[in-house]
Protein backbone atom coordinates (compact mmCIF):
# COMPACT_ATOMS: atom_id res chain seq x y z
CA UNK A 1 0.00 0.00 0.00
CA UNK A 2 1.48 3.15 -1.40
CA UNK A 3 -0.43 6.68 0.84
CA UNK A 4 1.05 10.46 0.22
CA UNK A 5 0.63 12.52 3.06
CA UNK A 6 0.91 16.59 2.44
CA UNK A 7 1.97 19.09 5.30
CA UNK A 8 2.84 22.84 5.86
CA UNK A 9 -0.52 24.23 4.47
CA UNK A 10 -2.14 27.15 6.40
CA UNK A 11 -3.10 30.84 6.49
CA UNK A 12 -0.74 33.65 5.72
CA UNK A 13 -0.88 37.13 4.40
CA UNK A 14 -0.66 38.93 0.36
CA UNK A 15 2.93 38.51 -0.28
CA UNK A 16 4.22 35.94 2.35
CA UNK A 17 4.99 32.40 1.86
CA UNK A 18 4.91 28.78 2.65
CA UNK A 19 6.59 25.26 2.21
CA UNK A 20 4.74 22.59 0.95
CA UNK A 21 5.82 19.10 1.54
CA UNK A 22 4.31 15.75 0.48
CA UNK A 23 5.79 12.48 1.83
CA UNK A 24 5.42 8.84 0.06
CA UNK A 25 5.42 5.68 2.12
CA UNK A 26 4.93 2.07 1.79
CA UNK A 27 5.98 -0.71 -1.02
CA UNK A 28 7.99 1.94 -3.35
CA UNK A 29 10.23 0.68 -5.78
CA UNK A 30 10.93 3.38 -7.71
CA UNK A 31 8.99 7.18 -8.06
CA UNK A 32 8.77 8.91 -11.47
CA UNK A 33 6.96 11.94 -11.99
CA UNK A 34 5.81 14.33 -9.14
CA UNK A 35 3.43 17.00 -9.20
CA UNK A 36 1.48 19.47 -7.71
CA UNK A 37 -2.16 20.63 -7.90
CA UNK A 38 -4.68 22.59 -6.66
CA UNK A 39 -7.78 23.01 -6.40
CA UNK A 40 -9.84 26.43 -5.43
CA UNK A 41 -13.51 26.54 -3.89
CA UNK A 42 -15.93 26.15 -6.97
CA UNK A 43 -13.20 25.62 -9.55
CA UNK A 44 -11.24 22.61 -10.88
CA UNK A 45 -8.49 21.26 -9.68
CA UNK A 46 -5.64 22.38 -12.06
CA UNK A 47 -1.96 21.57 -12.73
CA UNK A 48 0.26 23.90 -10.16
CA UNK A 49 3.95 22.39 -11.34
CA UNK A 50 5.80 19.20 -11.81
CA UNK A 51 9.25 17.73 -11.54
CA UNK A 52 10.64 14.58 -12.92
CA UNK A 53 13.04 11.78 -11.66
CA UNK A 54 16.00 13.97 -12.98
CA UNK A 55 14.91 17.03 -11.81
CA UNK A 56 13.25 18.62 -14.88
CA UNK A 57 10.26 21.54 -13.82
CA UNK A 58 7.72 23.12 -15.06
CA UNK A 59 5.58 25.55 -13.57
CA UNK A 60 1.77 26.73 -14.64
CA UNK A 61 2.29 30.43 -16.05
CA UNK A 62 0.43 31.64 -12.83
CA UNK A 63 3.18 30.64 -10.59
CA UNK A 64 6.05 31.35 -12.58
CA UNK A 65 8.54 33.20 -10.67
CA UNK A 66 6.80 32.47 -7.45
CA UNK A 67 6.77 29.00 -6.72
CA UNK A 68 9.87 26.37 -6.85
CA UNK A 69 9.67 22.54 -6.74
CA UNK A 70 11.81 20.39 -5.84
CA UNK A 71 12.64 16.95 -4.72
CA UNK A 72 14.26 14.37 -2.26
CA UNK A 73 14.53 11.10 -4.05
CA UNK A 74 16.37 9.22 -0.91
CA UNK A 75 13.64 10.70 1.37
CA UNK A 76 10.41 10.02 -1.60
CA UNK A 77 9.89 13.35 -0.43
CA UNK A 78 9.00 16.53 -3.08
CA UNK A 79 8.50 20.58 -2.18
CA UNK A 80 6.67 23.26 -2.96
CA UNK A 81 8.07 26.81 -2.38
CA UNK A 82 5.33 29.29 -2.52
CA UNK A 83 6.90 33.12 -2.28
CA UNK A 84 4.41 35.93 -2.78
CA UNK A 85 1.62 34.31 -2.35
CA UNK A 86 -1.64 36.07 -3.95
CA UNK A 87 -5.15 35.53 -2.66
CA UNK A 88 -5.98 33.94 -5.54
CA UNK A 89 -3.76 31.38 -4.71
CA UNK A 90 -5.91 30.35 -1.60
CA UNK A 91 -6.79 26.27 -2.81
CA UNK A 92 -6.46 22.76 -1.03
CA UNK A 93 -3.19 21.77 -2.61
CA UNK A 94 -2.71 18.07 -3.34
CA UNK A 95 0.56 16.19 -4.42
CA UNK A 96 0.71 13.36 -7.25
CA UNK A 97 3.41 11.00 -8.03
CA UNK A 98 3.57 8.10 -10.41
CA UNK A 99 4.81 5.36 -8.27
CA UNK A 100 6.13 1.92 -9.65
CA UNK A 101 5.06 -0.03 -6.25
CA UNK A 102 6.43 -2.97 -5.52
CA UNK A 103 4.76 -6.48 -6.79
CA UNK A 104 3.07 -4.10 -9.86
CA UNK A 105 4.55 -4.02 -13.55
CA UNK A 106 4.18 -0.66 -14.30
CA UNK A 107 3.41 2.78 -12.64
CA UNK A 108 0.32 4.64 -10.56
CA UNK A 109 -0.65 7.62 -10.06
CA UNK A 110 -1.16 8.09 -6.27
CA UNK A 111 -2.74 11.11 -4.80
CA UNK A 112 -2.27 12.59 -1.28
CA UNK A 113 -5.52 14.11 0.47
CA UNK A 114 -4.36 17.75 0.12
CA UNK A 115 -3.40 20.56 2.51
CA UNK A 116 -5.65 24.12 2.58
CA UNK A 117 -3.60 27.30 1.87
CA UNK A 118 -5.20 30.54 2.48
CA UNK A 119 -4.03 33.94 1.26
CA UNK A 120 -5.89 36.67 3.03
CA UNK A 121 -5.16 40.50 1.61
Amino acid sequence: QVQLVESGGGSVQAGGSLRLSCAASGSIFSINAMGWYRQAPGKQRELVATITQGGTTTYADFVKGRFATSRDNAKNMVYLQMNSLKPEDTAVYYCQFNIWAKGFEYGMDYWGKGTSVTVSS
